[in-house]
């Protein structure tokens, strides 16, 4: 059975700190570029972070950009998301997503096609 699975979300103070894993069974995570993307309340689904899968180049959209940091872990078939500086603009639900090609970089929705089921990221004092 293919499954992506999300873990590591919680509640933070602003400035904490958490890491989010994804984890894959059934296929190999190393093989696909996989995107990050979260969805604040009442806001659309933003793409945030990306990792290739040819040479390991990351992406940042700006709102994360010098906080966050994505990085795999190919004995534990993981993807990770490290956050820092955690603001509570940072809220929501966090989803990681599996792409297969070149065109990673963008965060299409659309581009990635297998999706976690999310895991919730709560910013508060």
């Amino acid at each position: 059975q293919v499954q992506l699975v999300e873990s590591g979300g919680g509640l933070a103070q602003p400035g904490g700190s958490l890491r989010l894993s994804c984890t894959a069974s059934g296929f190999t995570l190393n093989h696909y570029a996989i995107g990050w993307f979260r969805q604040a309340p009442g806001k659309e689904r933003e793409g945030i972070s990306a990792i290739s899968s040819y040479d390991g180049s990351t992406y940042y959209s700006d709102s994360v950009k010098g906080r966050f940091a994505i990085s795999r872990d190919e004995s534990q078939n993981s993807v990770y998301l490290q956050l820092n500086g955690l603001q509570p603009e940072d809220t929501g639900i966090y989803y990681c997503a599996t792409g297969f090609g070149r065109n990673w970089r963008d965060l299409t929705e659309s581009w990635y096609d297998h999706w976690g089921q999310g895991t919730q990221v709560t910013v508060s004092s």
